[in-house]
């Protein structure tokens, strides 16, 4: 009987590891936009569901200028560089986007009733949608992989070096922004600003700097889960925001939104949740997993697993 069990044990085993490493890959990118989602909100109380086609359009020019450098010829030395200057020209797309964003569609309603920006939210996502497809086809577009299924393993999985990077430059990302929020002097005032707007401002905080610079630095972490899921997946299409902004929304709400080690927690759990339900449960209802979690998050604890009270949102 104990051999029995050793066996299924050894055949199990290595499929449960392998999407463990799959779902932190997933999770990892879906806490890079939810950290997006969860800073806005902290600063403006604002679900800015245009947060998702920033990710969308990050993964558009990353497939675009590494198709120009494959097309040019990469070498190993050329490599590294290329994708430096590819992952700087996205940042800078996707954060001039955020910060232009910002000013025409919400700023002008940040007195306005809570439902306006809100509305402007959806309105921004459904034009950049469709401004994407009518510039770019409502075709998939399709990128040959330049790191191929290269990789190493951890104990009996396969971990590729792409699926590596992937991991590394979200955690390293997120944890610096959680010191940059918590050790800084502009992040001590977003926290303030959270916090209090007018008592920020007679403190002598620019207000306008402040929420110019969330959305800034949260469109550039948006960037970054683009050109990564572009080079991982190698295809992406004008619709891929959309649905990336709900589970990353998700993931935001789950650990708590406008908490930043909630967001990434969250988005941690969902990539988890998402990739052992598809290979155990059904990939049929792999984009149902989300949201049956955040219905049961809603129901049992509404303020996240990580949330704080209004009052310390960042």
């Amino acid at each position: 009987m104990q051999a029995t069990y050793f066996f299924h044990f050894l055949v199990i085993f290595p499929v449960f590891l392998q999407q463990l490493i799959n779902g932190l890959t997933l999770g990892s990118v879906y806490a890079l936009i939810a950290l997006g989602y969860t800073m806005v909100y902290g600063i403006l109380e604002l679900i800015n569901f245009a947060h998702g086609e920033i990710y969308m359009l990050g993964a558009y020019l990353g497939i675009i200028l590494l198709g120009f450098f494959t097309a040019a010829g990469l070498t190993a030395f050329s490599l590294p560089l290329s994708l430096l200057l590819v992952l700087v020209f996205t940042v800078i797309f996707c954060s001039s986007y955020g910060f232009t964003i910002e000013k025409i569609a919400y700023k002008p309603l940040r007195d306005a009733p809570r439902l306006s920006p809100l509305i402007s939210a959806i309105g921004v996502s459904i034009f950049l949608q469709n401004y994407v497809m009518l510039a770019q086809g409502a075709k998939e577009e399709v990128f040959k992989s330049i790191f191929g299924a290269s990789g190493f393993s951890l104990l009996s999985a396969r971990v590729t070096y792409l699926q590596a990077a992937i991991v590394v430059v979200s955690w390293v990302m997120m944890l610096l922004l959680q010191t940059f929020v918590m050790k800084t002097k502009t992040g001590k005032a977003m926290r303030a600003v959270a916090q209090d707007k007018t008592m920020a401002s007679l403190l002598g905080i620019n207000i306008d700097r402040i929420i110019s610079l969330t959305f800034i630095i949260g469109s550039g972490l948006a960037a970054v889960a683009g050109l990564m899921v572009a080079m991982y997946y190698g295809l992406v299409n004008y619709f891929i925001g959309y649905v990336a902004g709900m589970k990353a929304f998700t993931a935001a709400v789950l650990g708590g939104i406008g908490s930043v080690p909630g967001a990434m927690f969250g988005g941690l759990i969902l990539g988890l949740v998402e990739s052992l339900g598809a290979s155990y449960i059904s990939s049929e209802y792999k984009d149902a997993y989300a949201f049956i979690i955040l219905i049961i998050i809603l129901l049992v604890k509404p303020e996240g697993l990580l949330g704080k009270t209004a009052e310390e949102k960042i």
